[in-house]
C-alpha cells in the first residue's frame, strides 16, 4: 500500500508514489473534494448531492453518488493498493485520512505551529514555518473544481491565504524586514485593494524603507477604492496609522509596535455581568468549549445557538459562558438583545443592530451607511480579521440576524432563541443547543444559591418536590428561592404546600407582570390562531403524554396530519417536547407548569360547553382505538355495549397503522388511558371511564397490571354509580370480580359477580350476562361445586353462541373441558378442548387458542400422555414468550416441569420448575406458585429426595387451604399422607414413591 497525497491548494492534484490516478469526470472530483475537505468525518450522501447538483438533483443522485464513489474506490485499489480509503457510514461517507497527506491539513497545522512558536517570542522561526505553511500553495484553492458548495470553500480557503500572509507580515515587520515587504505586498494590495490590514502593512513597510510618500499614497489610493466601491471610509486602525505618518510618530520607527494600532475605547466590552447564583448546566458548558477548541479559526464560521422555553435559563448560559471565554477574544465582546419575543416592543431590525454594533466598534456615525446592505458589508469589513465574540440574545428569526453575522472565521457568534433556528444549519456548521430544564440536582444547587444552602438541605424531600413543582426550570427556582429567601420564617415546606395547589401554582410563581406566566404568555401570543386553539385545549387532558390523532379529535378536524404539523410548531415553540415512543406512533408531553397555563387560557378563551365536547371527542377516540385493539388481540370479538358516548372516528388507515401491533398499541398507550379513565371518572363521563377500563383489562390481564386494573375499575365503578349508569355499573363489578379471581379470591370475586349479573340481567344485556357466568363458572370449579361450575358455563357458553362471540366462546369451551376432565370424564374434556382449539383459531384468537393449548396439556396428562403433554405445553411456551405474557408463560413452564416428573425425568422437571417458579414470583400468583411447589414435592419424591419434597408440599398444601382451593387440598393432603404417614405420631420418616403411584394419588 503506497501513500496518497491530495493537493486542493491549486487545482485538485493526487499523487499515488510517482503517478497520477485519473480521478474521472467532474462529478467524481467534486465528491472527492468534498470528502477531502471533511477527513474523517461523515459527510452525508445529502451534502454529496447538493454540491454536485446545487440547482436540483434528478431522481437517481443517490445511486449516481454511490457509483462515483464506488469508481473512486477502484481507483485507489488499483493505482496505490489502498481499500479502505473511502468508507460507507451512516448517513454518507468518510475519507479516512490514515497515514495519508492532504495539503490542507499540512497548511492547518504548521500555521498553528507558527501561531504557537510566536506565542512563544520566536518571532525569526514562526517566519519561516508561516513560509513552509504558504510554500503549499500552488495556485487559487480548488482550482477547476465546480459546484456552488466546493467553490464557497474554495473562497474560504483563499482568505485563510491572505490572513496568513498578514500574519506573517505583521512578523516581519517585527523584525525589521520591511525592505522585503514592499514588493510582496505591493502585488498583494493590488490584487485585494479593500483588504485594510495588508494595506496597512504595506503602509508601514515604505513608511520604514523611508518611502513617507509611497506609504501616504497607499494609504489615499485604498480610501478612493473605499469610498468608490462601498461608500465608507477607511476603518479606526488605517485612519489611526495614516494619522501617525503624516505627524511622523516616533513610534513607527518601533518594530515592536503593532502596525495598526487601534484606540482603546474601540474594543467593546459589552458582556452583562454573569449571574452570581449561576449553577449547573455542566455538558452544554462542555460542548460550548468543545466547540471553541475545535472550531475557531478552523470553520468559516463559529456558530452556536441557545433554544428553549422563556424561563429555561438560555440568556443566563450565554452570558456565563461568554464571561468564561471573552478572553479568547481580544478584540471585543460585543453583546445586543434582539428582543424577538419581547412583550411590549417590536423585534430590533437589523439595521437597527448593525448601527449600534458598529458604533461599539469604533466606527463614527457619519461613516455608517444608511443602506442596509452596506451597512451590513462595512460591519463584515471591520470585523475581518479581528476575534471577536458576538452575542445575539433573543433572537426570533434568520431573518433577524443573518446581517449581524461576521464572515470571519476568527469570530465566535452566540445566539439565543426559543425556537431553534433550523435556517443556520443550511449554511453553517452550527452547535444547536436544545436547553431543557435542570437536572435534580442542578435544580437543588440552583434553589440552595438563591435561598441558603443550610435552609435547602434541611429538608431533602421537600427540596425535591419543591423542584418538581417548579419543572426544575431556573427562572421558577430563582422565583421560588427569592420567596424563601425574603420569608425567613417559611420553611420549604410551607413553599411546597402552596405550589401543589395548581390553580395557585403559576401565581406564586409569577409576581407581578412577569415570572413564569409572562415568559409562557409571550410564546402563546405568537402561535398562529389554529395552534393556539390546540395548545389550550392538550391544557384540557391530564394524560402524561398523548400521540397526534388526539390533537385531531381535539379541533375536531379529520385530518390528524394537520393536527400534526400545528403540534411539531408547538414543539418548535418549546410548549411541548416529544416523549419518548415505543409504541407506533410518536408521542408528545407538557412540562407540568406549561400544561397549567394551557389549562388557564382554555378557561380564559374557550366556553364550557366548547371544552367539555373537545374533552369528550379525544376520550371517545381513545375508546374507539382501545375497542378496535381489543377485538384485534381476542380475536374479533364484538364491541362492548356503550352507553351515550361523542364520537370521533378515526380513519381507517390511521387505525390500522396504530395497531398493527394491538398489545404493543395497549402498552404504549398503558399509562394515558388509566389516566383518562381517572379524568373521566373525576368528570362524571362515567361510559368513557368504564369503557376504557373494559377494554384496556387486555393488557392488565396478561401483563399482571392488577394494581392498575383495581384502580382504574374503581374509579368508573364510582362515577357511574354518581351518575346513575347500571350497565357502567354492572359492567365495572364483573370487571371487579374478574380481577378477584385473578388474585384467587374467589369468595370476593362472587360477591362482586353476583350483584352485576342482576344488573346486567336488568339491562338486557347478553353478552355482559355471559362474561359473568363464565366467571361465577370459574368460581364454582376452583371451589370444587362442578356441578354448579358446568351448568353456568353451559348458560354462558349458549349466550355467547346468541351474541356471536366466537373467542369467548372458545374460551368457556375450555373451561368446560376442564370441569369435565376433574368429573373424571377425560374423554369428553379431550373433545371439547379440541373444540375449543379450533374455535379459537376460527375466532383468530391467539391468546385463547394459547389458553385452551394448556388446557389440552393438562387434559393429555390425565389421559396418561405426558410426552404429548409436553409438546403442548412448549407450543405455549413459544406463544407467550412473543407476546410478552408472563402469567402464561408461568403456567406454560409448570406444565412442562409436571410433563417431565411424570416422565420419570425428576432433574429436568426440577430445572424447568425452579424457573417457573421465579415466574410465579414476578406476577405474585400465589395460586400458580403453589401449583409449581406441589410439583417440585413431585419431581423430588420421584427423584428419591422425600425430606426436600415434604416441606414444599406441605407449603402448597397450606396456601390450597388458605385460597379455598377444594380439590387440589384434597389431592396434596393425599399424597402427604401416603409419603409421610408417620408425621403426626413420630413414626417413620417420609418415603419415595413413584410416578406412578404419585398419579394415581392425585387423580382419585
Amino acid at each position: 500500500m503506497r501513500q496518497v497525497v491530495f493537493r486542493l491548494l491549486g487545482p485538485l492534484e493526487v499523487h499515488t508514489g510517482g503517478s497520477n490516478p485519473r480521478l474521472g469526470g467532474p462529478r467524481q472530483r467534486t465528491i472527492l473534494t468534498m470528502l477531502l475537505l471533511a477527513p474523517n468525518r461523515v459527510v452525508s450522501v445529502d451534502n454529496l448531492i447538493d454540491a454536485v447538483w446545487p440547482q436540483g438533483a434528478p431522481n437517481t443522485a443517490r445511486n449516481q453518488v454511490a457509483i462515483c464513489v464506488a469508481n473512486l474506490r477502484k481507483v485507489f485499489k488499483d493505482t496505490a493498493g489502498v481499500d479502505d480509503l473511502i468508507v460507507t457510514s451512516h448517513p454518507g461517507y468518510i475519507l479516512n485520512s490514515l497515514e495519508h497527506r492532504i495539503d490542507v491539513v499540512d497548511f492547518e497545522e504548521r500555521v498553528a505551529q507558527a501561531r504557537d512558536v510566536a506565542r512563544g517570542g520566536r518571532i525569526a522561526e514562526a517566519c519561516d514555518l508561516f513560509a513552509e505553511a504558504l510554500a503549499l500553495w500552488r495556485g487559487s484553492a480548488l482550482d477547476g473544481v465546480t459546484g456552488s458548495r466546493v467553490e464557497e470553500e474554495a473562497v474560504r480557503l483563499n482568505e485563510v491565504r491572505l490572513d496568513v500572509y498578514e500574519e506573517q507580515a505583521s512578523l516581519q515587520l517585527q523584525l525589521g524586514r520591511h525592505q522585503a515587504l514592499t514588493a510582496e505586498f505591493s502585488a498583494l494590495v493590488k490584487e485585494h485593494p479593500l483588504r485594510e490590514q495588508a494595506r496597512a502593512h504595506l503602509m508601514l513597510a515604505h513608511y520604514r524603507s523611508g518611502r513617507r510618500a509611497e506609504a501616504l499614497a497607499v494609504f489615499q489610493e485604498g480610501r478612493e477604492v473605499l469610498v468608490e466601491e462601498l461608500g465608507i471610509e477607511p476603518g479606526p486602525a488605517l485612519q489611526a496609522l495614516h494619522e501617525l505618518v503624516l505627524l511622523d510618530s516616533p513610534e513607527l520607527t518601533q518594530p515592536s509596535v503593532n502596525p495598526a494600532p487601534a484606540p482603546a475605547s474601540n474594543v467593546p466590552r459589552q458582556l452583562p455581568v454573569q449571574s452570581a447564583s449561576f449553577t449547573g448546566r455542566a455538558s452544554e458548558l462542555r460542548s460550548l468549549d468543545r466547540m471553541l477548541d475545535e472550531r475557531l479559526g478552523q470553520s468559516p464560521l463559529t456558530v452556536a445557538a441557545i433554544s428553549g422555553v422563556g424561563g429555561v435559563g438560555k440568556t443566563a448560559l450565554a452570558i456565563h459562558w461568554a464571561n468564561q471565554v471573552a478572553a479568547r477574544f481580544p478584540d471585543g465582546q460585543l453583546f445586543t438583545d434582539l428582543r424577538g419575543y419581547d412583550e411590549k416592543d417590536a423585534p430590533v431590525p437589523p439595521s437597527t443592530v448593525l448601527d449600534r454594533l458598529l458604533r461599539s466598534l469604533g466606527v463614527p456615525g457619519p461613516q455608517i451607511p444608511a443602506d442596509p446592505g452596506e451597512r451590513a458589508a462595512l460591519y463584515r469589513s471591520v470585523l475581518d480579521g479581528k476575534r471577536t465574540l458576538i452575542v445575539l440574545d433573543n433572537a426570533r428569526s434568520f431573518q433577524q440576524i443573518s446581517p449581524l453575522l461576521p464572515g470571519s472565521g476568527r469570530c465566535c457568534v452566540l445566539i439565543t432563541s426559543r425556537d431553534m433556528i433550523d435556517d443556520l444549519l443550511g449554511d453553517y456548521a452550527v452547535l444547536q443547543i436544545g436547553l431543557n430544564v435542570m437536572a435534580p440536582e442542578e435544580a437543588t444547587a440552583l434553589l440552595a444559591e438563591v435561598a441558603g444552602e443550610s435552609r435547602i438541605g434541611a429538608d431533602p424531600g421537600a427540596t425535591a418536590r419543591l423542584g418538581s413543582l417548579c419543572d426544575r426550570l431556573p427562572l421558577a427556582l430563582r422565583i421560588a428561592g427569592a420567596r424563601l429567601a425574603a420569608r425567613p420564617h417559611w420553611s420549604v415546606r410551607n413553599l411546597v404546600s402552596r405550589l401543589e395547589n395548581q390553580r395557585r401554582r403559576l401565581d406564586e410563581l409569577s409576581p407581578g407582570e412577569g415570572g413564569v406566566r409572562a415568559g409562557f404568555r409571550l410564546s402563546y401570543r405568537d402561535l398562529p390562531p389554529e395552534a393556539q386553539r390546540l395548545y389550550r385545549r392538550l391544557g384540557l387532558l391530564t394524560a402524561p403524554d398523548f400521540a397526534a390523532w388526539v390533537g385531531a379529535a381535539l379541533l375536531d378536524t379529520p385530518d390528524p396530519v394537520d393536527a400534526e404539523i400545528l403540534i411539531e410548531k408547538l414543539v418548535d415553540a418549546q410548549l411541548l417536547e416529544v416523549a419518548a415512543s415505543p409504541g407506533p406512533a410518536t408521542r408528545y408531553r407538557f412540562q407540568d407548569l406549561l400544561r397549567l397555563y394551557a389549562w388557564e387560557c382554555a378557561q380564559a378563551e374557550e366556553s364550557e360547553e366548547e371544552r367539555r365536547a373537545a374533552v369528550e371527542r379525544a376520550f371517545s377516540g381513545w375508546l374507539m382505538l382501545a375497542d378496535a385493539a381489543r377485538q384485534r388481540t381476542n380475536g374479533g370479538n364484538p364491541s362492548l355495549a356503550y352507553g351515550p358516548v361523542r364520537p370521533f372516528p378515526l380513519p381507517d388507515d390511521l387505525v390500522d397503522e396504530l395497531l398493527e401491533d394491538p398489545m404493543g398499541w395497549f402498552e404504549s398507550e398503558r399509562t394515558a388511558l388509566a389516566d383518562v379513565i381517572e379524568q373521566a371518572a373525576r368528570s362524571d363521563l362515567s361510559t368513557y371511564a368504564w369503557g376504557l377500563t373494559a377494554n384496556i383489562t387486555t393488557l392488565f390481564e396478561p401483563h399482571n397490571y392488577l394494581e392498575d386494573w383495581h384502580s382504574c375499575a374503581m374509579s368508573a365503578l364510582a362515577a357511574a354509580r354518581r351518575t346513575g349508569d347500571r350497565l357502567g355499573e354492572a359492567t365495572m363489578l364483573r370487571s371487579l370480580g374478574t380481577l378477584a379471581i385473578y388474585q384467587r379470591r374467589y369468595q370476593e370475586a362472587e360477591s362482586s359477580l353476583l350483584p352485576a349479573l342482576e344488573l346486567f340481567e336488568e339491562c338486557g344485556e347478553v353478552h355482559g350476562r355471559a362474561l359473568v357466568l363464565r366467571n361465577l363458572a370459574v368460581c364454582s370449579r376452583f371451589a370444587g361445586n362442578l356441578q354448579d361450575a358446568r351448568h353456568q358455563a353451559g348458560q354462558s357458553l349458549d349466550d355467547f353462541r346468541k351474541t356471536e362471540d366466537l373467542a369467548s366462546e372458545s374460551h368457556v369451551l375450555g373451561l368446560l373441558s376442564q370441569i369435565e376432565l376433574e368429573l373424571g370424564n377425560v374423554s369428553s374434556g379431550i373433545d371439547l378442548c379440541t373444540e375449543a382449539i379450533a374455535k379459537s383459531h376460527e375466532a383468530g384468537s391467539v391468546r385463547v387458542a394459547m389458553q385452551n393449548t394448556y388446557r389440552l396439556a393438562e387434559a393429555l396428562m390425565r389421559q396418561g400422555d405426558p410426552a404429548a403433554a409436553e409438546r403442548a405445553c412448549r407450543e405455549v411456551l413459544e406463544l407467550t414468550r412473543a407476546k410478552g405474557d408472563r402469567l402464561g408463560l408461568g403456567h406454560a413452564l409448570r406444565g412442562i416441569g409436571e410433563a417431565r416428573w411424570r416422565q420419570d425425568d425428576p432433574e429436568a422437571a426440577v430445572v424447568v420448575l425452579k424457573e417457573a417458579l421465579e415466574v410465579a414470583d414476578d406476577v405474585a400468583d400465589r395460586f400458580l406458585r403453589a401449583r409449581i411447589e406441589a410439583d417440585l414435592g413431585c419431581a423430588r419424591l420421584v427423584g428419591g429426595s422425600p425430606q426436600d419434597a415434604i416441606p414444599q408440599l406441605r407449603r402448597a398444601l397450606g396456601v390450597f387451604e388458605e385460597l379455598g382451593a377444594q380439590a387440589w387440598r384434597q389431592r396434596i393432603a393425599r399424597v402427604l399422607e401416603a409419603v409421610d404417614p408417620g408425621r403426626d405420631t413420630g413414626g417413620t420418616g417420609p418415603r419415595t414413591v413413584s410416578s406412578g403411584d404419585l398419579v394415581a394419588l392425585l387423580e382419585m
